[in-house]
């Protein structure tokens, strides 16, 4: 097993690395998620969206370790916003890992989208939405056609905070790496062996040109997830928070406010309660 220990920056608030006995268990414990889903679905295999960063990067390593590589179908979907060096990425994943995988440009069906309601798109969120749904429908089309599940590429940090469009990219069967911090990801995908520039790549979800995730949330990952792990998460109120982890209150304000506001997210969309049972 490869393991890198220069995935945790050394002004990382907190160490959220697992032990290599916890880091062992928690890569078989992935896998063999990932093969108990395709197993109860009777699916063929899995299809996974590829964008060239560290999540997808390592849910599509994973589930190839699950269901080989004849058992993952990888999609890169390009549009205007997507860089090309990111798009490389992606390619360079599927080719390295062994799996199939299409290029689909995405750019003609979200300009079909755009012109059926062109006010919309005079908000950079929605019509950046537009792409990421896009990407889910594909997604689908695919595994619908292969008899295939589809593998979200969501971690923790990005589900308490709701750093992902709703119906769009979880819009999934599953999220094999749901339960990990982005320190975490790191450390299982340097375990993986995948390549250190993609280990330490800046994340961004490109729904618009120039994006990454850290300058939108206002916080580094790092930062980020310690504030989860202690007061999201854990037993800390927030002045505790802020005295161990040398941080200011207004960042953890910031985390509370995500994860509160996102919280529609993570829930199934409500009903009324019934009047008769």
């Amino acid at each position: 097993m490869s393991q890198d220990t220069s995935v945790l920056r050394d002004t990382a608030p907190l160490d959220l690395r697992l032990s290599e006995a916890e880091l062992d268990a928690t890569r078989e414990h992935v896998v063999d998620f990932v093969r108990g889903v395709v197993d109860d679905a009777e699916a063929d295999g899995a299809v996974i969206g590829l964008s060239g960063g560290i999540d997808s990067t390592t849910t599509a390593a994973v589930a190839v370790e699950a269901l080989g590589s004849d058992g993952v179908h990888g999609l890169v979907m390009p549009s205007e916003v997507n860089t090309d060096e990111n798009m490389s990425d992606a390619e360079r994943v599927a080719e390295r890992l062994g799996i199939e995988y299409d290029v689909v440009d995405i750019n003609p069906i979200a300009d079909a989208v755009f012109d059926a309601y062109p006010d919309a798109t005079e908000s950079r969120m929605a019509a950046g939405n537009v792409r990421v749904r896009l990407r889910g429908v594909l997604n689908y089309f695919v595994a619908n056609h292969e008899n295939r599940v589809v593998l979200g590429t969501g971690n923790r940090s990005e589900a308490l905070t709701g750093y992902f469009t709703k119906y769009g990219d979880q819009a999934v069967d599953c999220n094999p790496i749901g339960n990990l911090y982005k320190q975490q990801v790191r450390q299982l995908a340097a375990a993986l062996g995948l390549p250190h520039d993609l280990v330490m790549k800046t994340p961004s979800a490109e729904m618009w040109l120039g994006q990454t995730d850290e300058e939108e949330m206002g916080l580094d990952y790092d930062t980020l997830d310690a504030i989860l792990a202690l007061h999201v998460d854990g037993p800390l109120s927030k002045m505790a928070t802020v005295r161990e982890l040398g941080v200011e209150p207004a960042q953890v304000e910031r985390v509370v406010d995500l994860y509160e506001q996102s919280a529609h997210k993570r829930r199934m969309p409500p009903a009324p309660e019934p009047l008769f049972r």
